[in-house]
């Protein structure tokens, strides 16, 4: 692996510089939220349990990646919100917050005392997001909010994968990530009505399953014209022809897109077929969709003879879109991938090197960056209770009732 090797540098700034976001959230899509809020400056604090944020417990070979990912820029405070002291600490803290994340199950932030209306009156500017699986309100509100439910759901499964197959869930945590971008989105929106329009704060109703339902595109539409629904197409598309992943003489893919019809033109060139393209069959996209098998078959037979590596360089040379498939092991050793330093070495206490992806999108003014590691459980409770009236003494007491957790130098919490 030839990474680039980075530094954190906790001195960089960011155009979020002095927002401060408390994030009470689980899982992927409020950290995912909270995690591109921190990379832009934000200041994020964690307030997990005594058992820790659930990314903690992802573990790799005992390392927790997820959560050195989604954990990165952020604080963390460890506090049993079950009992009233804790709950009374955290309002303090509310009243120096900007931000405020949540992901429990509707119904319970209300049954600790803790709901929008309380939090409001505490701090009238604060924007409360407030992330589940289906919503506030609704007669699916109360149900388990996983992603993979989300991506069952949505409709998303249903239009993944083979046709004579069945439907096929993401290997990633797509109605995760999907939500947390629309919520951070969502979240600089409430801010920019709070900082530059006077307005007040509000609450965010986040649930996995409307943003992903969103990036569906035109389904029920569709749907109504037709009546038909969307079948399982594997890798073609319903919209254009070619388009597909082929199997190269190395047993790597390559995928090829002919989205237009001058890009078409070029595919059947390249693969020795020029005259295909004024064939009553293929001369047009409609047709080529309708016929999408038997072009699949002439450019998979070319591609099988060439590997990947030749496939790529031979079609890149006929200006045809082609792109490699790549493994992880491929990806991390792409010349472009190294260049633009995409993914890059951090220092670890657990690997030495951790490798992690650099701050998406790139900013020219005011450029996102990594700043601290994922903390340790609990690692910030003394200087964040101390700017709440918390001295030594009283700290202490905390911490032998329970009300504050620490942890030891692995992240295992104390009390």
């Amino acid at each position: 692996m030839t990474l680039a090797k980075k530094d954190y540098d906790p001195r960089a700034r960011g155009a979020l510089q002095g927002v401060r976001v408390l994030d009470l959230s689980r899982l992927v899509a409020g950290n995912t939220l909270t995690q591109y809020l921190g990379d832009f400056g934000a200041e994020v604090i964690k307030v997990e349990p005594r058992a820790g944020d659930t990314l903690r417990g992802w573990q790799v070979k005992g390392v927790p990646t997820t959560w050195k990912i989604y954990a990165r820029n952020k604080k963390s405070l460890c506090l049993e919100l079950r009992k009233p002291e804790a709950r009374e600490l955290l309002r303090k803290l509310v009243s120096t917050a900007a931000v405020f994340v949540e992901g429990f199950r509707p119904g319970v932030l209300e049954e600790m005392g803790l709901g929008p209306a309380e939090l409001l009156k505490v701090n009238p500017s604060l924007i409360i997001v407030r992330v589940s699986g289906f919503g506030q309100d609704g007669p699916y509100r109360r149900r388990p909010g996983m992603g993979t439910l989300i991506e069952g759901m949505s409709g998303f499964a249903a239009i993944n994968g083979f046709a004579d197959r069945e439907p096929v869930l993401p290997p990633i945590y797509l109605a995760d990530a999907v939500a947390g971008l629309y919520g951070a989105t969502a979240t600089m929106i409430a801010l920019r009505e709070v900082e530059h329009n006077g307005g007040s704060g509000q609450v965010i109703d986040l649930p996995l399953l409307d943003p992903l339902l969103a990036v569906l595109g035109p389904q029920a539409a569709n749907y109504r014209l037709t009546g038909k629904l969307k079948p399982r197409t594997g890798s073609r598309s319903t919209n254009a022809a070619p388009r597909n992943a082929y199997k190269c003489k190395d047993g790597r893919y390559v995928c090829l897109s002919g989205s237009t019809q001058t890009t078409a033109e070029k595919i059947f060139a390249s693969v020795g077929r020029p005259e295909l393209i004024k064939d009553p069959r293929y001369c047009t996209n409609a047709l080529r969709v309708q016929h999408a098998e038997e072009i699949d078959a002439i450019i998979g037979a070319f591609v099988a003879q060439r590997t990947q590596e030749e496939n790529v360089a031979y079609f890149e040379k006929a200006e045809v879109t082609v792109g490699p498939i790549y493994d992880v092991s491929q990806i991390i050793e792409d010349p472009h991938v190294i260049e633009r330093e995409l993914i890059a070495d951090y220092p670890d206490a657990d690997m030495g090197e951790f490798p992690m992806h650099h701050v998406v999108p790139r900013l020219s003014g005011t450029p996102g960056s990594i700043r601290t590691p994922a903390p340790r459980l609990g690692e910030h409770n003394r200087a964040l209770l101390s700017e709440v009236g918390v001295d030594d003494a009283a700290y202490a007491r905390l911490v032998e009732q329970g009300v504050v957790c620490e942890s030891d130098a692995k992240g295992a919490a104390q009390s």
